[in-house]
């Protein structure tokens, strides 16, 4: 089945004919809208990929842009911006970097658009392509949700300490692994130096998952440089839309 593909653009200009026409010859199913409310939630959920063309515009349309945040990260699309630095600095200030899969600047290399899009639909659609990702925390209950909703775009792999998950990653290397920050006897930041001391493991993103959301409390996170943090008190859309979002620009990095 084709990879569908939701594609924005303002008006009809002959690189976004060009760019459409691209799509359409590497086989994926293009639909084309405009930057309108009401046609992006006419569209929304027929897409595995939203793809937005960006132009001088881009600074006249926040009600859309607000809305395209909601649609990104409530239901964990891929987006795609195309465009150069000031207009992607103009999306920003709508749509968290959390929320843009990738960026690919003008003049657009199609080769390297489709080859992005063919990575981030096999990650999603096809299990022999999913990325796996190893989910640490003492708490079963927690655990248990997580993986209920991770396990329809990833393989994911649940151990309840420090110690399972080093036991696990001598034989496995997973695509990510997250990190509970706070646990018994090994805590996470003691995982984290062990695995980053480890030369097998030592590259694989780690991203830590805390229950305190008070700045004090991110800035101890983030001074052990993860990769990210998740927030438990994050809804399913959020982290799905965040997991995401990394792969995606891991992707956007080949």
């Amino acid at each position: 089945m084709a990879t569908k593909i939701l594609f924005i653009t303002q008006g009809f200009s002959f690189m976004g004919n060009s760019i459409q026409k691209g799509l359409e010859k590497a086989e994926y199913s293009v639909i084309r809208i405009d930057t309108e409310v009401e046609q992006l939630a006419a569209q929304k959920e027929n897409a595995d990929i939203i793809i937005f063309y960006l132009g001088k515009f881009i600074g006249d349309i926040p009600n859309f842009l607000v809305y395209l945040k909601d649609v990104c990260g409530e239901e964990g699309k891929f987006l795609i911006l195309l465009g150069n630095n000031d207009e992607v600095y103009t999306v920003k200030e709508f749509i968290p970097d959390t929320s843009i899969g990738a960026i690919l600047e003008r003049p657009i290399d199609m080769k390297k658009l489709t080859q992005l899009i063919d990575k981030v639909a096999k990650s999603v659609s096809n299990n022999e392509y999913k990325r796996s990702i190893l989910l640490v925390d003492d708490d079963t209950i927690f655990l248990k949700m997580m993986k209920s909703w991770l396990e329809k775009y990833y393989r994911v792999t649940i151990v309840t300490s420090g110690t399972q998950a080093l036991m696990y990653l001598a034989d496995n290397t997973p695509d990510l692994i997250l990190l509970d920050y706070e646990m018994p006897v090994t805590s996470g930041p003691q995982v984290l130096e062990m695995i980053r001391s480890e030369t097998k493991v030592d590259k694989v993103p780690v991203m830590f998952l805390t229950g305190k959301s008070d700045k004090e409390s991110i800035v101890k996170v983030l001074a052990l440089k993860p990769d990210g943090y998740l927030l438990k008190s994050l809804n399913r859309e959020q982290i799905l839309s965040t997991v995401n979002q990394f792969f995606a620009k891991i992707d956007s990095q080949i």
